[in-house]
Protein backbone atom coordinates (compact mmCIF):
# COMPACT_ATOMS: atom_id res chain seq x y z
CA UNK A 1 0.00 0.00 0.00
CA UNK A 2 1.57 3.15 -1.12
CA UNK A 3 1.46 6.20 1.89
CA UNK A 4 -0.74 8.13 0.00
CA UNK A 5 -3.32 5.52 0.71
CA UNK A 6 -2.24 4.47 4.14
CA UNK A 7 -2.23 8.54 5.38
CA UNK A 8 -5.38 8.96 3.46
CA UNK A 9 -6.92 6.34 5.02
CA UNK A 10 -5.91 7.20 8.43
CA UNK A 11 -7.17 10.34 8.29
CA UNK A 12 -10.33 9.46 7.16
CA UNK A 13 -10.74 6.86 10.00
CA UNK A 14 -9.63 9.56 12.86
CA UNK A 15 -12.37 11.51 11.45
CA UNK A 16 -14.79 8.88 11.59
CA UNK A 17 -13.76 7.67 15.05
CA UNK A 18 -14.16 11.35 16.61
CA UNK A 19 -16.91 11.64 14.76
CA UNK A 20 -18.30 8.56 16.15
CA UNK A 21 -17.41 9.81 19.94
CA UNK A 22 -19.35 13.21 19.28
CA UNK A 23 -22.29 11.38 18.36
CA UNK A 24 -23.75 11.31 22.57
CA UNK A 25 -22.88 15.09 22.59
CA UNK A 26 -26.13 17.22 22.01
CA UNK A 27 -25.04 19.49 19.90
CA UNK A 28 -25.93 20.08 16.10
CA UNK A 29 -24.70 17.56 13.28
CA UNK A 30 -23.01 20.02 11.18
CA UNK A 31 -21.30 21.03 14.23
CA UNK A 32 -20.13 17.65 15.50
CA UNK A 33 -18.88 17.35 11.41
CA UNK A 34 -16.97 20.25 11.81
CA UNK A 35 -15.43 19.48 15.51
CA UNK A 36 -14.83 15.84 14.03
CA UNK A 37 -12.42 17.02 11.02
CA UNK A 38 -10.56 20.16 13.33
CA UNK A 39 -9.73 17.40 16.12
CA UNK A 40 -8.52 15.16 13.27
CA UNK A 41 -6.75 17.08 11.73
CA UNK A 42 -4.80 17.97 14.79
CA UNK A 43 -4.72 14.58 15.98
CA UNK A 44 -2.92 13.82 12.45
CA UNK A 45 -0.47 16.35 12.58
CA UNK A 46 0.88 14.79 15.99
CA UNK A 47 0.44 11.25 14.94
CA UNK A 48 0.56 10.66 11.43
CA UNK A 49 3.73 12.49 10.80
CA UNK A 50 6.03 9.67 9.39
CA UNK A 51 2.91 8.84 6.88
CA UNK A 52 2.91 12.19 5.76
CA UNK A 53 6.62 12.66 5.49
CA UNK A 54 6.34 9.42 3.50
CA UNK A 55 3.68 10.60 1.08
CA UNK A 56 5.99 14.00 0.91
CA UNK A 57 8.86 11.95 -0.24
CA UNK A 58 7.09 9.93 -2.69
CA UNK A 59 5.52 13.07 -4.28
CA UNK A 60 8.52 14.84 -4.09
CA UNK A 61 10.81 11.75 -5.86
CA UNK A 62 7.53 11.89 -8.66
CA UNK A 63 8.32 15.34 -9.19
CA UNK A 64 11.94 14.65 -9.59
CA UNK A 65 11.22 11.67 -12.00
CA UNK A 66 9.35 13.63 -14.06
CA UNK A 67 11.49 17.12 -14.19
CA UNK A 68 14.32 14.35 -15.43
CA UNK A 69 12.45 12.47 -18.03
CA UNK A 70 11.05 15.82 -19.09
CA UNK A 71 14.51 17.36 -19.37
CA UNK A 72 15.32 14.38 -21.89
CA UNK A 73 12.25 14.44 -23.95
CA UNK A 74 13.40 18.23 -24.36
CA UNK A 75 17.15 17.47 -25.46
CA UNK A 76 15.89 14.52 -27.66
CA UNK A 77 13.44 17.19 -29.33
CA UNK A 78 16.40 19.52 -29.74
CA UNK A 79 18.72 16.89 -30.77
CA UNK A 80 21.23 17.96 -28.16
CA UNK A 81 23.34 14.99 -26.97
CA UNK A 82 23.80 16.08 -23.46
CA UNK A 83 21.01 16.82 -21.27
CA UNK A 84 21.26 20.15 -19.34
CA UNK A 85 21.43 20.34 -15.35
CA UNK A 86 18.03 19.86 -13.97
CA UNK A 87 17.76 23.00 -12.27
CA UNK A 88 15.29 22.87 -8.66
Amino acid sequence: MTPTVKYTLARIGLAVLVFAALLPVPIDLFLKLILALVFSAAVSFFFLRHWRDQMAQQLADAVDRRRTEKAKLRTALAGDDEPPAVAR
